[in-house]
């Protein structure tokens, strides 16, 4: 477990504020800097670490690194509203801790702002928030994680819970129309209208299981879970069975040797299948911290910790003296833009997804990875005490 921390370390000391060295996206497409849910993953995993370990470096660091995006005025380096980008919602979940840390106004006014979009962000016909303008009447299991968590925690801290309701309403529409009632598993994306190229006629959904997407759901619903007050008693007890349920299911799915997850889920070792890193690490947290905060039984600990470890020897190796985390599938969608590797056509197909390029040390991977080494952490801090 040392060499995640030695890894984490080393990617802060090797990044600059405006060139991160864990954003592979902005460095293969030469992207100048600007907000994006992926430096926002990498925020929150550094924020994970400081408050785990206190260490003021960690926070000293991602104080300058948000300061840096947000000018005294609290605008937003590269965000635009009009967008309407359920992506750009996740960099800000670290604004909450920040402000109260700091105290600096423009972080409230960012927040402020990004809960604007919210306000204005389109809706299907079920009240599901499109995932972005340019994808209309789309549901992705992404978007939860990008939103609710940061929905629900300005509602509880800004808004005395107003909209409470429409986060869980959220929840239960993508588990009414995005689960597959024979495995349990939720597929990546969902059209309302049936139009698009990559939905099925019958269900509007995608055709296969993304484990990233997943994780990116097992997150949502913890994350969304450590928010949402008690007092809101039916929520919680129903947001807690989506997650069991579909963490017992993808358990079934779980390599039997080492306990991680393909890139298509279900599909096991067809040729290109590789054990994907970020979603295995999410799925990893999302056992551990749930476990944690009682959301789970206590051994599902034990299922997050050994995927942990799993992740440790098997894709976070030493090359030239550097250690570097391994099979992180840069990026996967549908519709819109072409695909990044030969396959082309963004249509959900298994060929499509085993297609994407695979890559190093990418935030997508890297954060899910610090986040579950943070609940590793804050576990061996209760043993000692």
């Amino acid at each position: 477990m040392k060499a995640i921390n030695e890894f984490f370390d080393s990617l802060i000391e090797r990044s600059t504020l405006a060139k991160p060295i864990w954003n592979k996206e902005a460095i293969l497409e030469g992207h100048s800097p600007k907000w994006n849910y992926i430096d926002g993953c990498m925020a929150k995993a550094i924020l994970d670490m400081y408050e785990t370990t206190k260490k003021e470096e960690y926070l000293r660091f991602l104080d300058e690194f948000i300061d840096f995006y947000i000018d005294e005025g609290g605008t937003i380096l590269g965000y635009h509203m009009e967008d309407l980008n359920c992506d750009n919602i996740n960099e800000g979940k670290v604004l909450f801790r920040l402000y109260e840390l700091t105290g600096k106004t423009k972080y409230k006014q960012a927040l402020d702002t990004l809960y604007q979009q919210i306000t204005i962000q389109p809706r299907t016909k079920s009240g599901n928030f499109w995932h972005k303008k340019i994808y209309p009447h789309q549901i992705w299991l992404d978007g939860l994680y990008m939103v609710q968590p940061f929905y629900l925690t300005y509602e509880a801290k800004f808004n005395n819970n107003k909209n409470y309701k429409d986060v869980f309403h959220q929840f239960e529409q993508v588990y009414q129309l995005m689960r597959d009632t024979k495995t349990k598993l939720l597929y990546h994306g969902y059209d309302e209208t049936r139009d698009c190229f990559w939905s099925c006629n019958e269900s509007g959904c995608s055709k296969n299981f993304w484990t990233r997407s997943l994780g990116w759901y097992t997150m949502a619903l913890v994350d969304t879970l450590e928010v949402l007050d008690e007092q809101f008693f039916y929520e919680y007890e129903v947001l807690q069975g989506y997650l069991k349920e579909v963490l017992d299911a993808l358990l079934r799915f779980a390599d039997p040797a080492t306990g991680m997850f393909h890139q298509v889920t279900d599909q096991g070792e067809r040729p290109g299948n590789c054990l994907e890193t970020s979603g295995t690490c999410a799925i990893a947290y999302s056992l551990m911290k749930g476990a944690r905060l009682k959301f789970l039984p206590a051994h599902y600990y034990d299922y997050g910790c050994r995927i942990l470890n799993s992740v440790a020897q098997y894709k976070l190796l030493k090359e030239d003296g550097v250690f570097v985390l391994k099979d992180i599938c840069l990026i996967a969608g549908l519709g819109g833009m072409p695909g990044k590797g030969d396959y082309k056509v963004r249509d959900g197909s298994y060929e499509y997804y085993v297609s994407e390029p695979i890559v190093d040390n990418d935030a997508k991977g890297v954060a899910p990875l610090i986040f579950a080494y943070s609940e590793y952490l804050r576990k061996e801090e209760d043993k000692r005490c």
